[in-house]
């Protein structure tokens, strides 16, 4: 009987894992184990050496994704006295770097900002919503997931803060800024109360597509190319500007939700001309070079 169930039931448990990554894991677990022709429990290293013929026409991502599954797959048979070995070091070592993050500009995200509030002057209900979905994105670096699917429960009537569920069920308070906190009220006025989604539909909450859609025009009506902005985009450019004016990068990870500092590490190269400045303004070394 394989352990793949009881390896991936200790990701949820344990581990916290989101659903998604479960049911990715899972089927990458699988697909291996149908390569190999054989309970992937009780693979060999030359077996699992084959597995990189099968996997040659994968993105790097799609790769590294299922190196690391199998990896810790035996790692847990291992850890629960299943195998006395980790064949691991037969697969294939995916080299792969972190896509940098598409980045927006302090101009252009005045001129979303200056064309989303244009249009919530006459006080219509989308669009003030759409006015509050981009303070909350860029003002909160929200995920879209964790934005559509906010209940009514998690607007705080004193605190200037939001309770989060994010990824694998991790709660968070993220600051809400005095802008978003005020398209926040005026959004509140304006929305279905019988709902208990802060952004209601027909059907439940706004959805992630229609939320992409609704940004994609507003990008538009903003001179920008729609290909350029969505949710994550905005969320790309909380970070990197929090960094830019100063942000540790602890609280910016506790702010992203980040399980992992390595995670929020690549915002870094966005910022390396401040750090070079600073170095060189604020070292002792280079404060002793402009006296002499």
């Amino acid at each position: 009987m394989s352990a793949i169930p009881d390896f991936l039931a200790m990701l949820a448990a344990e581990r916290g894992a989101a659903r998604n990554t479960i049911l990715a894991y899972g089927r990458d677990l699988e697909q291996a184990e149908e390569l190999i022709g054989s309970n992937l429990d009780t693979a060999s290293s030359a077996q699992l050496a084959k597995l990189g013929a099968g996997w040659s026409d994968l993105a790097p991502s799609t790769l590294a994704r299922k190196v690391s599954a199998l990896r810790q797959f035996f790692g847990f048979l291992v850890d629960e006295g299943l195998r006395d070995d980790d064949p691991t070091h037969a697969l294939p070592r995916p080299a792969t770097r972190r896509p940098l993050p598409k980045i927006l500009s302090h101009e252009e995200v005045e001129s979303l900002f200056t064309a989303a509030e244009e249009a919530a002057k006459a006080d219509s209900p989308t669009a003030v919503r759409l006015l509050t979905l981009l303070e909350m994105l860029y003002g909160s670096g929200l995920r879209a997931t964790e934005l559509v699917s906010l209940p009514v429960s998690a607007v705080p009537r004193d605190a200037p803060f939001l309770t989060v569920i994010g990824k694998g069920g991790q709660a968070r308070m993220v600051p809400v800024s005095h802008r978003a906190d005020k398209a926040l009220k005026r959004w509140l006025a304006l929305r279905d109360s019988s709902s208990r989604w802060l952004f209601p539909s027909r059907t439940g909450h706004l959805s992630r597509v229609r939320l992409f859609q609704i940004l994609k025009d507003l990008a538009v009506r903003a001179d920008l190319p729609p290909e350029k902005l969505s949710p994550h985009v905005l969320r790309h450019a909380f970070a990197t500007h929090l960094l830019e004016g100063g942000a540790d990068l602890r609280a910016l990870q506790t702010l992203l939700g980040h399980s992992d500092i390595s995670t929020t590490q690549i915002y870094t190269h966005v910022d390396a001309a401040r750090l070079v400045r600073l170095v060189n303004e604020r070292h002792p070394l280079a404060r002793g070079r402009r006296s002499d």
